[in-house]
């Protein structure tokens, strides 16, 4: 009974057929160096990149589900830009609710992998690397550095060429 009354309800308010446009597909449309400038990776990493969240593959295809290479591109280009999820969804044929849940799904599932391709070092290595700045510069308790950051820094007038740096002069 209920069956049919929905029948019939379904009549009575008409059915919309759905209409679904088609989104860009960047993987077929762009070359490696426009993929590179739009995604800051080229068509081998992004394919990389997809196998390694492939588990984030939809069982069906139903209602014009996103592929993982679509999924990868949206997470992709918003880590490359970080723009809104509105420009974002814009540029790749999507809602902005999308974005954001791809987003999550593609960085949760690329967080899951950080073991497999980030090592820290251990204690015997950091007390290594702190003897061996020590030793090399008399810095204590140093464990890493960045070479050459460019970061100006106003010297005092009296002994200046204290504060010159070795490779470029200033710093």
């Amino acid at each position: 009974m209920a069956g049919i009354v929905h029948i019939f309800h379904a009549a009575r308010r008409g059915y919309r057929q759905r209409v679904h446009t088609e989104r860009p597909k960047p993987l077929q449309q762009y070359t490696t160096e426009e993929l590179y400038d739009r995604f800051r990776f080229g068509l081998d990493d992004i394919n990389y990149i997809a196998d390694l969240v492939r588990q984030l593959q939809c069982r069906t295809l139903q209602s014009h589900a996103l592929t993982v290479e679509e999924q990868v591109l949206i997470a992709l280009r918003f880590y490359a830009c970080g723009s809104f999820y509105q420009v974002i969804a814009d540029s790749m044929g999507v809602h902005k609710t999308t974005v954001g849940e791809v987003v999550t799904a593609v960085s949760d599932a690329l967080a899951r992998l950080l073991a497999h391709f980030v090592t820290f070092p251990n204690d015997g290595q950091i007390a290594k690397v702190r003897q061996n700045f020590f030793l090399l510069g008399d810095m204590p308790n140093t464990i890493g550095v960045i070479y050459c950051t460019h970061v100006h820094i106003q010297a005092p007038h009296q002994r200046e060429w204290d504060w010159e740096c070795a490779t470029c002069g200033r710093c």
